[in-house]
């Protein structure tokens, strides 16, 4: 068999399979980063085992739950205004020594001077 008529199908084969390359499959969906959310002056947030939790006392349905405190969690130990410089245990606005607890619902608790805001973590999907 000529070489030349197996190049030119598989070719044309390569160039058709690289064209339908399904973006969603190479570049799976992440959670949001502090960076996406340091844009924006209002941000209050904090990095815990990842995932960025985020200011919910404006939610309305969070200001609504009705909540058990669990255990605690983390305590701030950073404050950062820069993504890079974010790890877990950074806060942009909670101050250093505020402890994170856990509750019976999808909201965390930081409590700063006796007061209990709730945060919800950030999760993509």
């Amino acid at each position: 068999m000529n070489f030349s008529k197996i190049l030119l199908p598989l070719s044309i084969l390569l160039i058709i399979l690289v064209g339908c390359k399904n973006d969603y499959i190479s570049s799976p969906t992440s959670n949001p980063t502090p960076k996406e959310y340091l844009k924006y002056d209002n941000a209050d947030i904090f990095l815990l085992d990842g995932y960025v939790f985020s200011n919910a006392q404006d939610v309305e349905w969070v200001t609504k739950l009705e909540y058990e405190l669990g255990k605690q969690v983390s305590e701030i130990t950073k404050q950062a205004e820069k993504a890079s410089k974010f790890e877990n245990g950074t806060a942009n606005r909670l101050p250093v020594g505020t402890k994170i607890f856990e509750t019976d619902t999808p909201a965390y608790i930081a409590i700063v001077d006796g007061e209990e805001i709730p945060y919800l973590k950030m999760v993509e999907g």
